[in-house]
């Protein structure tokens, strides 16, 4: 079985990251979408609301799980004998991140290979801070979210 690992904090899921899964999950019998806890951030959704939302969005796609995890990705990948990490690249600026994480995944774990996809044009802008801060602001991001995360959106944003 061909496993891939989609690694990422997904606060909130946003269509890029559903277009990303969409293209990979014609390439592996199981994509894991490993939601992590980014100690750099600070997240609007907890770990829980992410998954769910994930879960909800990804429902049209049977080869898909969402897990979360803290701590060293390569560990994680070993413990789920994934042969792939998936990242999405938007911009030339993605591409130079990934690819530094890329090559310590590769000392970690030399026989997992990163794949890098693509957003589609229509996504390339899109961003979670980007959608939590238009959110915040009162913008309508329905456009650029899955309508579970919307209806999560507008619910956190309703306590403030």
């Amino acid at each position: 079985m061909r496993i891939a690992v989609y690694p990422g904090s997904f606060d909130p899921v946003t269509n890029g990251h559903i277009d990303i899964l969409n293209k990979t999950s014609k390439l592996f019998d199981k994509i894991i979408v490993a939601v992590v806890h980014n100690v750099t951030k600070t997240a609007l959704f907890s770990l829980e609301e992410r998954s769910r939302m994930i879960i909800e969005s990804t429902r049209h796609l049977d080869n898909i799980e969402v897990e979360c995890f803290n701590g060293l990705l390569a560990d994680f990948v070993t413990g789920k004998d994934a042969c792939a990490i998936i990242r999405g690249l938007r911009t030339v600026n993605d591409f130079e991140y990934e690819m530094h994480m890329a090559w310590y995944n590769k000392i970690f774990v030399p026989d997992v290979e990163t794949i890098f996809v693509i957003s589609n044009s229509n996504n390339i802008f899109v961003s979670s801070s980007g959608v939590k801060e238009a959110a915040l602001l009162g913008g309508d991001v329905s456009s650029l979210v899955p309508p579970v995360v919307k209806k999560g959106l507008e619910h956190k944003l309703s306590k403030l």
